[in-house]
């Protein structure tokens, strides 16, 4: 397998990951995937925690992208420490003493063309350039965790970057999680192991689905727009109560699993992604029509079962018309 598609050993996560007890207790949990090393949407998310001082945040990896030059990735970096931080396959790529085999670590499908898959490689090693001036930094990333296991509202919540089983695994991904055996897979090993939602990035498209005791929800970018409405990120928001910023939901025991936007200042990041990724780069041939225009995808393509759109899409629609 080539740089990009290769699927790392180690990137397997044990059957036993999720049988410890919970890293910590709260009502209200934020999970961040694919922050992509968006300052301006990690400023919107810690503008939304002021207004939850008691909420807890587990970033689940790749929270570091396009800042590709060390004094914004340090800064980032910094941003981040107050919370629980987990590998995604880009910290854990950037971590290996010898880099460059596994390249991004995406471990694409097949059906992501090879050109995108060598543009992220370019991204990556760019990326590996710049934390190498950081003292100490390889071995910071590498010290993550690849899973974490929380207690919200007493009920057990699995946090991984790819899905239950693989660190980069595209199994909770729209097509994966559409299948009527991959529904009664999940469903299963929530059974076993006790876990009431999944929470997931990865595969940079949201996917969000819910039975009666369990709930699978993929934030896709915190960083990047993920739909055709309007120029925000999204995140994952678990909590013993509702949300009215929600965009979609589902409801599991006491548990409200939300998708929230992220309106972070777009025209700064836009400014700040083009300084550093100016037109022909691999960032830029491969994100930014994306970081400008949004996707093709609606909210109502994200759920695949058992969440139903909040009336903030209204307004939200409403807004970007």
């Amino acid at each position: 397998m080539t740089p990009g598609r290769s699927c790392p050993l180690d990137y397997q996560l044990p059957a036993n990951a999720f049988c410890v007890e919970p890293a910590f207790e709260c009502d209200t949990l934020y999970v961040v995937g694919g922050l992509y090393g968006n300052e301006q949407a990690l400023a919107a998310l810690h503008k939304r925690l002021l207004r939850e001082p008691l909420a807890k945040v587990v970033f689940n990896g790749d929270a570091h992208w396009f800042d590709a030059e060390p004094g914004l990735f340090s800064r980032i970096e910094q941003q981040l420490t107050p919370h629980l931080l987990l590998r995604g396959n880009v910290e854990t790529e950037l971590g290996r003493p010898n880099t460059g085999e596994h390249g991004c670590g995406c471990a694409y499908p097949d059906d992501v063309p090879e050109q995108a898959v060598a543009r992220s490689n370019a991204i990556h090693q760019r990326l590996t350039v710049a934390v190498r001036q950081l003292p100490g930094m390889p071995e910071q990333l590498a010290a993550r965790p690849a899973t974490a296991l929380v207690s919200v509202g007493g009920q057990r919540v699995a946090i991984s970057h790819g899905d239950e089983q693989s660190l980069a695994g595209w199994q909770c991904d729209r097509q994966a999680l559409r299948s009527a055996e991959r529904q009664q897979e999940i469903g299963r090993w929530c059974e076993r192991q006790q876990i009431s939602v999944l929470a997931t990035s990865h595969t940079c498209s949201p996917a969000a689905l819910a039975s009666e005791h369990w709930a699978v929800i993929n934030n896709g970018a915190a960083g990047m727009p993920n739909f055709n409405n309007g120029q925000y990120g999204l995140i994952t928001r678990i909590s013993t109560q509702a949300s009215l910023s929600a965009l979609y939901r589902a409801q599991v025991g006491a548990l409200h699993i939300e998708a929230l936007p992220l309106n972070y200042d777009h025209a700064a990041f836009v400014d700040e992604f083009d300084r550093q990724w100016p037109a022909g780069s691999p960032a830029a041939l491969s994100y930014r029509d994306r970081i400008t225009q949004g996707t093709a995808d609606q909210p109502l393509d994200a759920l695949l079962g058992g969440f139903t759109l909040a009336s903030t899409l209204c307004a939200l629609e409403a807004h970007f018309v």
